[in-house]
């Protein structure tokens, strides 16, 4: 296999029930706004670029659509506001950095890369997230930027039924995955050109969920994880689950202490580890061959991969 051909990106948008009656339209805009984010993580290794640029630019963009759970179009909280959370992991240093529980940084993927590369620490939370992230030229909005009519509908049914609900899995009845049921997070992965491999993972959390609440996205370990001996690796679901289940971090320890391919970790993860704790959701892996997996034990999973010199191929169903 050639170093271009080893290139590859994948990315994810969420999990959970397939609604029934989605208009073509609206697959299509998702199919489409998949494969836009695909293109442009593609372009960057393409051009010879790092796996940590590829998938920080695709979260970026993921962040940056309404229709998924992070930056703009993040659920709300039962309080009505909005808590973000990110992480970003090198495969080849080990490098990584998180942030947690804020309201006004725009990117917040942005934000995790700059503790990664500026701060000493790993993951920073609240006021104090905020103050280093536009310490280190992140954009800061006012809250009223990651408003949107649908996710503040979705609070409001929440509310009146009084559950936590995981973005993906309660209905607008027009989204392919269900919003009101759906394991909102968004994640790329991706292996460059020279073997190198990193993950990165935000989400604007669970719908009605408690002030302060942290899942599992920006927990090195457990939503997001890289290293070039095992695999990259980024989750989407029941945050506590994949927090007990340290999941993204059991794909790698399988492989490195088992034996397995990414395919049976990622496969072992999802269908066993998870299911003992009540976990629902899928991951995204790659290993530094440039291997693939996309794993879920929902309906469906938001979910596409782009080699370099092909055309990205997404899909939303089993």
């Amino acid at each position: 296999m050639s170093h271009a051909q080893r290139a590859v990106i994948a990315i994810h948008g969420g999990a959970g029930t397939i609604s029934r009656d989605t208009s073509p339209e609206e697959l299509k805009a998702y199919h489409e706004a998949l494969a836009d984010v695909l293109r442009a993580g593609q372009a960057v290794l393409a051009a010879g670029g790092s796996a940590l640029d590829a998938v920080t630019v695709a979260v970026q963009h993921l962040e940056d659509c309404p229709r998924f759970n992070a930056g703009r179009g993040a659920v709300f909280t039962h309080e009505g506001t909005h808590e973000l959370d990110a992480a970003i992991m090198n495969g080849t240093t080990l490098d990584a950095g998180a942030i947690a529980c804020v309201h006004r940084v725009r990117n917040p993927i942005l934000a995790a890369r700059s503790v990664l590369e500026h701060s000493p620490h790993v993951l920073l939370v609240g006021e104090g997230a905020e103050a280093f992230a536009a310490a280190n030229g992140a954009e800061l909005v006012d809250p009223e930027y990651f408003f949107t009519e649908a996710r503040y509908a979705q609070l409001q049914r929440a509310l009146a039924s009084a559950a936590v609900s995981l973005d993906h899995d309660m209905p607008l009845k027009k989204e392919p995955i269900d919003p009101d049921t759906k394991f909102g997070t968004v994640g790329a992965v991706a292996c460059d050109m020279h073997g190198h491999v990193a993950a990165a993972t935000s989400t604007g959390g669970m719908t009605n969920k408690a002030i302060g609440r942290v899942g599992d996205s920006p927990l090195i370990g457990a939503g997001c994880y890289a290293n070039d001996a095992t695999a990259a690796v980024s989750a989407t679901g029941t945050g506590e689950a994949f927090i007990r289940a340290v999941a993204c971090y059991e794909v790698g320890a399988l492989m490195a202490y088992a034996g397995l391919s990414l395919a049976d970790a990622a496969e072992r993860v999802i269908r066993e580890r998870l299911p003992r704790v009540d976990g629902r959701g899928g991951l995204i892996a790659v290993d530094a061959q440039g291997n693939v997996a996309l794993p879920f034990n929902t309906e469906g999973m938001y979910r596409g991969v782009a080699r370099v010199g092909e055309t990205p191929v997404t899909a939303i169903h089993e």
